[in-house]
């Protein structure tokens, strides 16, 4: 008999450790804050998203950013702790197509919460097949110029360019897709949400006036990156990007290509070609030198090599800086920040006609 009350009581303690367990559970799938320490647990796939789930979540939120700091993210591929992260993710912040890696990790989680940035922000055709053996397996030979930045090569899984967060505007209708989410995610604490999205909201408007103030009265339209990551920002601000590289920073040009950057660099009067900071600028470094140029940063923000030092605000008012030192501005960038790249100024060139702004 003695047996029998202990089993039962066993019994008992179980049933009583498995409701609490149900329990548990059930919260948890009620959308509340779930993460560690009573956060939000969230992932972002690579910079952008980071830097608006970190603002946006604030106190309440636990960030995972799967693309570690200072490495480019087109070629992400996830380990299977990276995987298991995602899985278990209160809430999802990413950019579909940009990460095939990601994206299969997304589909596969059972997160209620997945904010996808092109919902916010649908991703523009570029044309980005334009003047390179990849994508489509046709060298178009383009010109070069166009108002949205129109070259390149075709981005594994995107639908169009994915570089949305260069374009504060669309930026801002990112972040607020991200409040109002973790809103619906962890309700306790949608009001703080609110006024986060709402103040980071204000930056990027603030910004975006910035660069419409700081780019309205350079001399030169038209500008030269080794990336194809610039077309939503030449096309808010009335600029021509010229691309030596695709989408994908590590993609080779032809050499037809190359020929239309050079053609294209001598007839607009460019001063400054551009690089970025997470690629080797070997390829823009030839080009300038053969065009007897200068090289300076132009960062497409898909990571921030210190984020201690930088943000995506700092670094977009930077870019702003460089661009008005390349195209010719009358007078210094407003509020540029020290230690901002500069290069030479450029002299009175034949403006290129101003693209529509998007």
């Amino acid at each position: 008999m003695m047996i029998r009350r202990r089993t039962r009581g066993a019994i008992a303690l179980t049933a009583t450790a498995l409701t609490a367990g149900l329990t548990l559970t059930a919260c948890g799938s009620s959308g509340g804050a779930q993460g560690a320490e009573g956060k939000l647990n969230v992932v972002a796939s690579f910079y952008p998203m980071e830097f608006l789930a970190d603002r946006i979540g604030g106190e309440h939120v636990k960030v995972t950013d799967l693309t570690a700091a200072g490495v480019e993210p087109h070629d992400l591929e996830l380990t299977a702790k990276q995987v298991g992260t995602v899985k278990k993710a209160d809430a999802i912040v990413y950019l579909k197509g940009l990460q095939p890696t990601v994206d299969k990790a997304v589909a596969g989680s059972g997160s209620k919460h997945k904010i996808d940035a092109t919902a916010a922000a649908p991703l523009e055709d570029h044309h980005l097949a334009e003047g390179h053996t990849e994508g489509d397996g046709h060298d178009h030979g383009a010109d070069g110029q166009s108002g949205g930045g129109h070259d390149g090569h075709d981005h594994d899984g995107a639908a169009g360019d994915p570089h949305i967060w260069l374009d504060p505007a669309r930026y801002a209708a990112v972040a607020r897709s991200v409040g109002a989410e973790f809103a619906k995610a962890d309700p306790a604490h949608a009001e703080d949400y609110r006024k986060n999205t709402d103040e980071l909201v204000g930056r990027l408007t603030a910004l975006d006036q910035e660069f419409k103030d700081g780019l309205k009265d350079v001399r030169n339209r038209t500008f030269v990156t080794s990336h194809a990551a610039f077309g939503y920002l030449a096309g808010a601000y009335g600029l021509t990007q010229v691309a030596i590289n695709g989408v994908d920073p590590e993609s080779e040009p032809t050499p037809a290509r190359l020929a239309d950057v050079q053609k294209a660099a001598k007839e607009n009067g460019v001063t400054t070609i551009f690089f970025e900071t997470l690629v080797s600028p070997k390829l823009a470094d030839t080009v300038a030198k053969d065009l007897g140029l200068r090289a300076a940063v132009l960062d497409p923000l898909e990571g921030v090599k210190d984020p201690a030092k930088d943000d995506y605000l700092s670094v977009m008012r930077q870019n702003l800086a460089n661009l008005r030192t390349a195209l010719g501005a009358d007078t210094p960038a407003a509020a540029a920040p020290s230690g901002a790249t500069t290069a030479t100024t450029a002299t009175t060139a034949p403006a290129a006609p101003a693209a529509p702004t998007s």
